[in-house]
């Protein structure tokens, strides 16, 4: 058996293990790490765990996500239903700033603007109407306000990796007017993931290129 093919039946496994993903419609196919995910899951939410149990498994170093959503009849909404349940979500979240994110949907697809302080926010917003009914994909369009004080984001950056669990040897941080670059290896896509979320944890943060290699 190659190393492809074995990490395509590993990808397979972790489906066929997390409970929140059903494998009957899903295809994989692996080549040099990188795992391709086709086929059809009934709902967003569903569709965004397949590419994170993927992601988690050992040898995957990056995953192309084709998976398309066809909602069942029980679950289809109008754009106008979407809407305002995303709205209603929105602003029943704690961590959200009043009436600073902007919500447009076509054909269920959904798509979140606006202006936040925080990059958390930023992702919050997101992550609270990915589990609406009707919804089939989402374009998280908010962006994070200019501060004041961020003249050292790429030190405060280097100084968070440091107390973490990564090795920030191997990790080179750049920051240009908020825009944060890093670059070197890690060891596995979650790592990848962890370098970022606390490059956007900095204050000042308005973007993020992530451009770490996993060497395995």
């Amino acid at each position: 058996m190659t190393q492809d093919s074995q990490l395509q039946e590993a990808v397979l496994a972790e489906f066929h293990w997390e409970p929140s993903v059903t494998a009957a419609h899903i295809g994989v196919t692996a080549k040099d790490g990188v795992v391709t995910l086709t086929g059809h899951v009934p709902s967003y939410i569903e569709k965004s765990a397949t590419e994170r149990a993927a992601a988690r498994v050992r040898g995957v170093r990056a995953v192309a996500q084709e998976i398309t959503v066809e909602l069942p009849v029980h679950t289809r909404r109008s754009d106008e239903d979407i809407a305002r349940a995303a709205l209603d979500r929105i602003a029943w979240e704690g961590s959200l700033p009043a009436d600073a994110i902007k919500v447009k949907v076509e054909e269920g697809w959904v798509t979140l603007s606006g202006e936040v302080p925080w990059n958390y926010q930023r992702f919050d917003a997101e992550q609270v109407i990915h589990g609406l009914h009707g919804v089939v994909n989402v374009s998280n369009k908010i962006t994070i306000a200019p501060t004041v004080n961020a003249g050292e984001i790429d030190r405060d950056i280097g100084r968070a990796l440091k107390r973490g669990w990564l090795d920030e040897s191997t990790i080179r941080v750049s920051a240009v007017d908020g825009q944060v670059t890093l670059h070197g290896t890690v060891h596995t896509p979650a790592e990848k993931w962890i370098a970022a979320s606390t490059a956007w944890g900095a204050l000042g943060t308005k973007a993020v290129v992530n451009d770490l290699v996993v060497a395995g």
